[in-house]
């Protein structure tokens, strides 16, 4: 059997044919594998950015809309653009979560460097990824494809490094620590929306229907 660190560090010269076969669950070395998905997380935080940045704009010019339409006192166009803005917000804290979420799973995969250390820290952040790639579906469908596969190579790289260190995987205590990643990315993305975007002007009714549905 290969020694620990021969699992963890070594690197392969395997044929593009080998490469191709091993692309669903590649064996080898657990740190070059660890290393890849750090890079292909840091990517999706990347267009999330890209996203989000798309989203801002498109906020800015539907707001200065609402504003417009009821200096002109247009009650009712009001109203629409206000639910069309409600949808967008809805949209850019749901990428506000994503990217906060995925933020702390890269500090996370960073800190590994034990072996020993890989199946507990990586079991919380598969489900995390998975809860992320239901979620960010409607916003970007490429997204959820990409998160697939990085959550199937962080699976692959669990199953594997169990199965060398012979541990014992607490799935009760990975899901408790899913959800709390999940849970204080949501509270600081709802502190951000807040803190980022104007309330509406107008009538009370109107902005407590963007708050709602945001």
């Amino acid at each position: 059997m290969d020694s620990f660190a021969t699992r963890w560090e070594r690197t392969d010269n395997a044929s593009l044919s080998t490469k191709v076969k091993e692309a669903v669950r590649p064996p080898g070395p657990l740190k070059p594998r660890l290393d890849a998905a750090i890079k292909r997380i840091d990517l999706q935080i990347q267009r999330l950015d890209q996203a989000s940045n798309r989203f801002n704009e498109r906020d800015k010019a539907i707001f200065n809309r609402i504003v417009d339409a009821y200096s002109k006192h247009d009650t009712a166009r009001a109203s629409v653009l206000a639910n069309e803005l409600a949808e967008i917000r809805k949209m850019e804290k749901m990428i506000m979560h994503a990217r906060l979420a995925l933020e702390q799973i890269t500090l996370r995969l960073k800190t590994v460097t034990e072996l020993g250390d890989v199946a507990v820290t990586l079991l919380p952040v598969v489900g995390v990824i998975r809860d992320i790639k239901t979620g960010i579906s409607t916003v970007s469908p490429q997204a959820e494809k990409e998160l697939g596969e990085i959550g199937n190579l962080l699976s692959g790289i669990v199953v594997d490094a169990g199965a060398v260190t012979g541990s014992t995987i607490n799935f009760e205590s990975a899901n408790e620590d899913s959800q709390k990643i999940i849970e204080e990315a949501a509270a600081i993305a709802e502190q951000r929306m807040k803190e980022t975007f104007p309330d509406l002007p107008g009538k009370a009714r109107i902005g407590e229907a963007v708050t709602d549905r945001i």
